[in-house]
């Protein structure tokens, strides 16, 4: 394993981790934690905050990536969080929420497949969470050539 500096001076916490990340970037922040059902929101206020979430949220996923990674090198069993700012997040998922289900609406209309752009995937858990329960349609996750991301089929059930 790589030694890494910064980890010698990280807390455990996740978020005195994200804490310490922004500080160390340079980013003047205010950090609130949330107790969610899978795991834990650190929702960041700062007047930096189009600079933190990053062009498509890029910034913003790159930063929940690192508090995770960070938080599991020092504890395996911690749970996963997510980052948020300024309530990107929120906004971001019901507007995929809102076209998972548009989309699904078109399969259960038409009865074709419908494909969505390709996401990361932290969009597409929002996208399969949000149809697992819709009887008539099924989400499956799809390569996308020369992407790290990958595309979402909704299809009917059968």
């Amino acid at each position: 394993m790589v030694a890494f500096p910064i980890l010698n001076s990280m807390p455990a916490h996740p978020k005195d981790i994200l804490e310490k990340l922004l500080s160390t970037l340079g980013f003047q922040a205010a950090v609130e934690e949330h107790a969610m059902e899978d795991g834990l929101l650190l929702d960041v206020k700062s007047d930096d905050a189009g600079r933190l979430i990053g062009r498509q949220g890029q910034t913003l996923a790159d930063l929940q990536y690192l508090t995770n990674r960070l938080l599991f090198v020092q504890d395996d069993k911690a749970p996963k969080v997510m980052v948020d700012v300024g309530g990107y997040r929120a906004q971001t998922r019901e507007a995929l929420v809102k076209k998972a289900r548009e989309a699904a609406e078109k399969v259960r209309r038409w009865g074709d497949i419908v494909e969505l752009e390709p996401m990361n995937a932290f969009d597409r858990r929002v996208v399969h969470q949000a149809l697992k329960d819709d009887p008539d349609v099924e989400t499956h996750s799809v390569e996308v050539d020369g992407s790290e991301k990958k595309a979402i089929l909704l299809r009917p059930r059968h």
